[in-house]
């Protein structure tokens, strides 16, 4: 209900200021929530919470950020952890809009989220076995340090361990959009194997994207370049190289000056200029006489680094474009980067989407971005010790349960955010569970579907799961994971149902072996959800067997389809 008068003032380049207020134009982005007066240019807020008003005069654009507290009562956030900079951002945003926080995840809990976030894989059954038991039984006395280093050692593990080469791979792949070309497999695995050395050989992030920019030369025997295979002409280039590098969509001023950003023409058609020189094919070359057309001119657009300045007709200008993009003073690649690094681990970007950073779209944690990216530049853009980071925060170690005052909060990180297993992380998962691997067109049995250098190689099943084609970006594709297909299909289909069922699966072993079902229930749990089954789960189980008396293998298996369909284990929570 309180109302406040926005004003606007302009400094010229002569170094006169003068109010514009008159002219400046305020949109409130959620009207529903910021209600301003065109005429005189009053601002009444209808709704708690954090709202950005977009303040737009001649070709400047500023966001005002405007906050009222979800509560009158402040909340008392002292005793949270505070394990590094991130807490201390995030903690603090929180205490401003009076967010209360929910508690922190146990050992188990915890060591399943972190394990899937960084390898991809559910933890082994021995690994949750030993984090089961109390940390006091373990250590001695128990204590905060301790425990502390105990998930800092695990974190560690699973940052050195193979099988994060594997998942990560495949995170970076989808982003670069590797898959093979039209009768045309061997660059996407050269890319693809190319990508898993770097990781393996802990390559920065900055070299990476350097090695990419200015590569050349046969794609199947030189991996990065079939960085110019994944989209084609030199416009598609310049947009996936801003939105890729840049987190910038550059795109909306191919015809115009962009509307809500910095971006001109001359920055797009310029950015263009630089790629319309690679000729692409099997191949990858450099042809001098390559250019694209500007629309306002009509002529050959001059090569430009986007917002800076033009280049010369130097014939291969990606190496000057590669330095600036990298350089420790950009300030678009290293936000762009970790941005995208905190989204996997958080489940939300601090901007979002992760690809369109722009001053009307202000990232939630502004002072939390600028010093992730600090970080890491100062570690030299290794990508293991940002997500090591992260992982370590008390912010990431909340718990997903919710308390009826910060149950709305969908982007202050109050609590954890509860992700649906992507495509191939879920595929794997049933396969751990049922006992029973999965094939994927001719890959030799057994074959890990994270570790699949193709989105073309044939799978049904990830299909139904809703892999990403990397036909165009998977960004915004996992935010609806599967859709209905996937539903029904996990509800009551072959998916399921044939490996619950399959006479070489797990429970048909178990029963082999005339374990009870009371520890049939208990390995199935602790293989899918990395725990035991609470006293009331069991209790419940023990009812439902007993109510099946004489038809043990069926309940069973209706046992292992609820566990496999169950939130729980279809989310990373």
């Amino acid at each position: 209900g309180e109302k406040l008068v926005l004003q606007a003032t302009a400094t010229f380049s002569d170094g006169s200021n003068q109010d514009v207020t008159s002219w400046t134009v305020f949109t409130p982005e959620d009207s529903a929530a910021v209600e301003v007066d065109a005429t005189t240019a009053e601002a009444k807020l209808l709704r708690r919470g954090r709202h950005i008003v977009v303040a737009r005069y001649l070709d400047r654009v500023v966001p005002i950020e405007l906050i009222v507290p979800l509560s009158d009562q402040p909340v008392d956030l002292d005793s949270a952890p505070r394990r590094n900079f991130i807490d201390t951002e995030v903690l603090g945003l929180l205490k401003t809009l009076r967010i209360p926080i929910s508690g922190q995840v146990d050992d188990v809990t915890f060591l399943r989220r972190v394990t899937l976030d960084l390898t991809g894989r559910l933890p082994a059954v021995e690994e949750a076995q030993q984090f089961a038991v109390p940390f006091e039984q373990t250590a001695g006395v128990e204590s905060a340090k301790k425990k502390k280093g105990r998930r800092a050692a695990l974190v560690s593990q699973l940052l050195a361990s193979e099988q994060f080469n594997d998942y990560w791979t495949l995170k970076l792949a989808r982003l670069l959009r590797i898959r093979s070309q039209p009768q045309d497999k061997q660059g996407a695995l050269a890319w693809h194997n190319w990508l898993k050395t770097q990781l393996r050989e802990r390559t920065p992030y900055d070299r990476m994207a350097r090695l990419m920019l200015v590569s050349a030369g046969d794609s199947h025997e030189v991996g990065p370049a079939n960085f110019y295979r994944a989209v084609g002409g030199a416009r598609a280039q310049a947009e996936y190289v801003s939105e890729l590098f840049m987190g910038s969509r550059l795109r909306c001023a191919n015809c115009h000056n962009h509307p809500l950003d910095r971006w001109t023409q001359d920055d797009y058609h310029g950015l263009s200029a630089i790629f319309a020189k690679v000729q692409q094919g099997r191949v990858i070359r450099i042809s001098p006489s390559g250019q694209v057309i500007h629309p306002r001119t009509g002529e050959a657009a001059a090569a430009r680094i986007p917002g800076s300045h033009f280049l010369a007709d130097s014939g291969d200008n990606r190496v000057a474009l590669a330095k600036w993009l990298t350089d420790r003073d950009n300030p678009f690649f290293a936000k762009a980067t970790v941005n995208r690094l905190w989204k996997a681990m958080m489940g939300r970007g601090l901007v979002e989407p992760t690809d369109d950073f722009r001053d009307t779209n202000p990232a939630t944690h502004p002072e939390l971005l600028d010093r992730l990216a600090r970080d890491f530049v100062e570690h030299d853009y290794d990508l293991r010790h940002t997500l090591k980071t992260i992982a370590l925060s008390g912010s990431y170690a909340r718990s997903s349960s919710t308390t009826a005052k910060n149950k709305a909060d969908d982007r202050f990180y109050s609590h954890a955010i509860a992700r649906p297993l992507e495509a191939e992380v879920l595929a794997d998962a049933i396969s751990d569970v049922t006992g029973l691997p999965e094939t994927y067109g001719d890959e030799p049995e057994g074959t890990r579907a994270v570790t699949l250098f193709d989105p073309k190689i044939s799978s049904q099943s990830l299909d139904i799961l809703g892999r990403c084609s990397r036909e165009d970006s998977c960004e915004t594709a996992s935010e609806t994971v599967g859709g209905l297909a996937r539903k029904l299909h996990l509800l009551n289909g072959p998916l399921l149902n044939r490996r619950i069922a399959d006479k070489d699966g797990r429970l048909a072993k178990l029963l082999r072996q005339e374990k009870s079902p009371a520890k049939i229930v208990d390995e199935f749990y602790l293989r899918a959800l990395g725990r035991d089954p609470s006293q009331k789960e069991r209790a419940f189980w023990q009812r439902q067997l007993a109510i099946s008396a004489g038809e043990t293998k069926k309940a069973l298996e209706d046992f292992l389809w609820a566990l496999l369909t169950c939130r729980e284990f279809a989310t990373n929570h």
